[in-house]
């Protein structure tokens, strides 16, 4: 089989693609590709007799979950460990819904917070009066004494 064909085409069955062409199948560069085959997010893989890798369909749909999986807010360690648990014969789908379900609170925790920080930011926005010096800034004063305030508080602990 030509090395073109080979690298590009199919071989035994199955489709196989080369980083570049992964690289435009899943608009991600092969640095990405590289570094989530050096995680282990990716199958094994093959090499071709001229050592070029060689990624089968699979490759395909792993990196473009992975990708959704990014979008929707996971980090590669959970979409490692969401993907981990496709190893395990035991495995249900209410395993991966514990997972979602966990992300959900994150985040619901994580908008509480912006909520809260939104909050301080607009207080803090309304006390600036115009055109005073940098020097007497009461939003600056404010942001210092809660810095005290906070690191005296944790201090106590």
């Amino acid at each position: 089989m030509p090395a073109r064909a080979e690298r590009n085409g199919v071989r035994g069955g199955r489709r196989q693609f080369t980083i570049g062409v992964l690289a435009t199948q899943t608009r991600v560069s092969p640095h990405t590709i590289l570094y989530y085959e050096r995680r282990g997010l990716l199958p094994s893989i093959r090499r071709s007799g001229n050592g070029y890798r060689l990624f089968s369909g699979e490759s395909v749909r792993r990196i473009r979950f992975i990708k959704q999986a990014q979008r929707l807010g996971f980090s590669l360690r959970e979409i490692q460990e969401i993907l981990a648990l496709g190893n395990d014969p035991k495995t249900t789908c209410a395993d991966v819904g514990k997972r979602i379900a966990a992300k959900v609170a994150h985040i619901e925790a994580t908008l509480r917070s912006l909520r809260a920080t939104r909050k301080t930011l607009v207080n803090l926005a309304a006390d600036c009066h115009g055109r005073r010096p940098f020097s007497e800034c009461p939003i600056l004063r404010r942001l210092e004494q809660e810095t005290v305030t906070l690191a005296e508080g944790r201090a106590g602990r």
